[in-house]
């Protein structure tokens, strides 16, 4: 398997616990995001030793997720950041699949690079519409769009390693083994060689990460889960503005 010892290395890290970070939460913030390889992410778990601490959740430090994105029925969310539009929406269902705790989800990025954050929980996607009582008074006040104007398009999973810096100005999400399946066009694909690396941070602290992704040869890349996995598995979508991540994301599986 092609993620086999990163378990190991993440023991190596010290510990903290989601009440220690409860106040790292970043709803309103800078995202600077990386790709790299497998082999990268070995290396950069051992450079990071005696700068950051993993996230343990009842003894587990690989966290597993599962995510439905939503759009409309001309996919606008989709076509806004393919145009490369600063100001953009993304609606999704985030399960936490450790413990089941779900939420619906809203994230608004606007032209200043900053991301914002709001989200409820809620029992689960597929009783989402007996909650509409709380569902709908929370898109109206934080979302472009109605519930009736969207639907479920495209789903993931992926594995999630989250990393602290013992300044506690940033957080560092690390996702891989990630899988598709589009809802409309019922593909399926996934990435088993990719890491996708998302520096997370309120303003400009000096970030140790940055250092030793620069040092690893590990480039900063956009990378939508929902654009990507929607490119790979739904081929009516417009792709060219993603035709280079894309030929990226290729070498890098096939290598």
């Amino acid at each position: 398997m092609a993620t086999s010892g990163i378990a190991e290395k993440a023991l190596l890290l010290p510990p903290i616990t989601l009440q220690q970070m409860s106040g790292i939460k970043l709803m309103n913030r800078t995202d600077t995001k990386f790709v790299a390889t497998i082999a990268q992410l070995h290396e950069f778990l051992i450079a990071v030793q005696g700068k950051y601490y993993i996230q343990e959740i009842d003894g587990k430090r690989i966290a597993s997720y599962h995510t439905t994105y939503f759009d409309t029925d001309d996919y606008q969310m989709y076509r806004t950041h393919h145009c490369g539009r600063q100001v953009r929406e993304k609606i999704r269902v985030r399960t936490y699949m450790d413990n089941d705790d779900t939420f619906l989800e809203i994230k608004n990025k606007n032209n200043h690079g900053r991301t914002k954050k709001k989200r409820i929980p809620i029992q689960s996607l597929e009783h989402m519409e007996c909650e509409l009582d709380t569902v709908i008074p929370f898109m109206a006040k934080h979302a472009w769009y109605t519930i009736d104007q969207i639907s479920p398009v495209i789903e993931n999973w992926f594995n999630r390693i989250t990393l602290v810096n013992y300044g506690k100005t940033e957080r560092l999400t690390i996702d891989f083994n990630l899988k598709f399946h589009h809802l409309k066009s019922e593909c399926h694909d996934s990435l088993q060689k990719v890491v996708v690396i998302e520096l997370k941070r309120d303003g400009n602290f000096p970030s140790p990460a940055l250092d030793i992704l620069r040092d690893l040869r590990i480039k900063q890349s956009g990378f939508s889960k929902y654009c990507i996995g929607s490119a790979l598995t739904n081929d009516k979508l417009w792709r060219n503005n993603f035709k280079e991540r894309l030929i990226m994301i290729n070498k890098i599986e096939n290598k």
